[in-house]
């Protein structure tokens, strides 16, 4: 069978795409260095965004199920309870965002669920095998790897920050230290502390120690992080618990397992560009952050979850290759905002846990307007209005089938007409796979066609403009 698209790479990144590609139908392969997914904790914090995300892909039944939101975090002075505080904004589920707050789930269990419904839905993930190399033409990609050569139109790197495959394209990436101090976080369990709170040492001798209770695992699941004032993280199962003995007041003995553990000093980096010819990046391939904000699983699920329609547009519906180009134009800017944020919540506080955690990190703001498929045809609007480029909030609507909720006709791989306000008819000879919705509040007046990821594409008073916009999307 031919291969339409190649994805390097089975973390989080390359689970999404491969996910939003085998429900479109495009034929792919994703192949993974390691022998099988990655066991740690790293990425914990599921965005208001990302949950949605992940609704439409159908995985946030279970993704709700093994996570929990974040629980307040209390300040130690050595083996003395100190005062509680919540790092999260909280707010109740919303018309506009069903998923107001940040949700907890480690990265391990996150891909164990994106790897359940790839499997459901028909793919699957060649572990074991890496990249030795590739070349492109004018025709497609060939990739050497650990289990021969694999060919394909297009390759997607989601293979990390040390991308084999955007060395192999050529692609510069240009960072920056956002801290000189190293650290640890490791994945332990421990007796003897109550799983209420997010455990901080903040002052702890050689540097802050902060214990997580880890949903999705056992009861004495927690993440340690721990910074180094100086010296080298020691990741061995010795090290992790000399750690917890000397800056909690735990015993070491209380760490009953280590089940994984990684040192890393954060760092920002973008990649120069998103693309190059039939390559793309994505995730850490194409952005490093700092783990500050929880930003970096994030950004790299929304890359994922961009490039993944266009390809199903392309590949499937006829669209015209150029729709590709769009891919760097949106989601390179963004990456860019978004690591500025979070090495700036970095250097507010250690790792930004005295940073508050708020609207300007759920990404439900995040937008493409300005984009080269944002099109905002309508007159006299202000800055805070819905416009085109911007996330689609839920709302209450009606269809042909009733009345319910617009998340539920945006889900799945079609486009959809919001016909907002009163004044407007439904338009005529609109493709079979465009579903209408009526909205009366909360979207202003006019045609808005939300894309496959659940952005405006077109704002418009006028239903002639809804068929040229069509046309670029191959749905004319």
């Amino acid at each position: 069978m031919h291969t339409e698209v190649l994805i390097v790479g089975a973390g989080p990144t390359g689970l999404t795409l491969a996910c939003d590609l085998a429900r479109r139908g495009v034929r792919f392969r994703l192949l993974e260095q390691a022998p099988g997914l990655f066991p740690g904790s790293r990425g914990k914090g599921l965005q208001p965004r990302t949950q949605e995300v992940f609704d439409d892909l159908g995985v946030i039944g279970a993704v709700h199920a093994s996570g929990s939101p974040y629980p307040l975090m209390r300040n130690w002075q050595g083996g003395e309870p100190g005062p509680e505080w919540d790092l999260m904004e909280r707010r109740p589920a919303e018309d506009g965002a069903p998923y107001p707050e940040v949700w907890m789930l480690p990265q391990w269990r996150t891909q164990e669920i994106l790897h359940a419904r790839l499997l459901e839905l028909g793919g699957s993930v060649e572990f074991g095998t890496g990249v030795l190399a590739v070349r492109q033409d004018a025709h497609g990609v060939e990739v050497d790897t650990t289990a021969g050569t694999a060919t394909a139109d297009y390759l997607v790197a989601a293979d990390g920050g040390r991308s084999t495959v955007r060395r192999a394209a050529g692609i510069p990436m240009a960072g920056e230290t956002v801290d000189e101090k190293a650290a640890l976080v490791a994945d332990v369990r421990i007796e003897g502390l109550a799983r209420s709170h997010w455990h901080v040492w903040q002052h702890a001798p050689g540097g802050a120690a902060l214990l997580c209770p880890m949903p999705g695992g056992t009861e004495a699941d927690f993440q340690l992080f721990a910074q180094y004032e100086e010296g080298e993280p020691d990741t061995s199962a010795e090290a992790v618990r000399r750690i917890v003995a000397e800056r909690t007041h735990l015993s070491g003995e209380a760490v009953t397992e280590v089940r994984w553990a990684s040192g890393f000093r954060p760092r920002a980096a973008l990649a120069d560009r998103f693309r190059a010819g039939r390559v793309f990046l994505a995730g850490d391939a194409a952005h490093v952050h700092s783990p500050a904000g929880g930003q970096g699983l994030n950004t790299s699920v929304q890359d994922a979850y961009n490039l993944g329609w266009k390809f199903g547009r392309v590949l499937r519906h006829g669209a015209p290759e150029a729709l590709l180009d769009s891919y760097e134009l949106e989601r390179l800017p963004v990456a860019a905002d978004v690591l500025e944020m979070s090495t700036s919540l970095h250097r507010a506080g250690a790792v930004g846990v005295s940073a508050k955690r708020g609207p300007h990190t759920e990404q439900l703001g995040l937008g493409y307007r300005g984009g080269p498929l944002a099109e905002e045809r309508r007159d006299g609007l202000a800055e805070d209005d819905l416009q085109a480029g911007d996330r689609a909030p839920d709302a209450r609507c009606t269809t042909p089938d009733g009345t319910g909720r617009l998340f539920d006709v945006l889900r799945g791989t079609h486009l959809t007409l919001v016909v907002a306000g009163t004044a407007l008819p439904d338009p005529a000879g609109l493709p079979a796979e465009v579903r209408t919705a009526r909205v009366a509040e909360g979207y202003g007046e006019g045609y808005l066609l939300v894309r496959p990821d659940g952005y405006i594409g077109l704002a418009t008073a006028d239903a002639a403009d809804l068929g040229p916009y069509l046309a670029t999307l191959g749905a004319a």
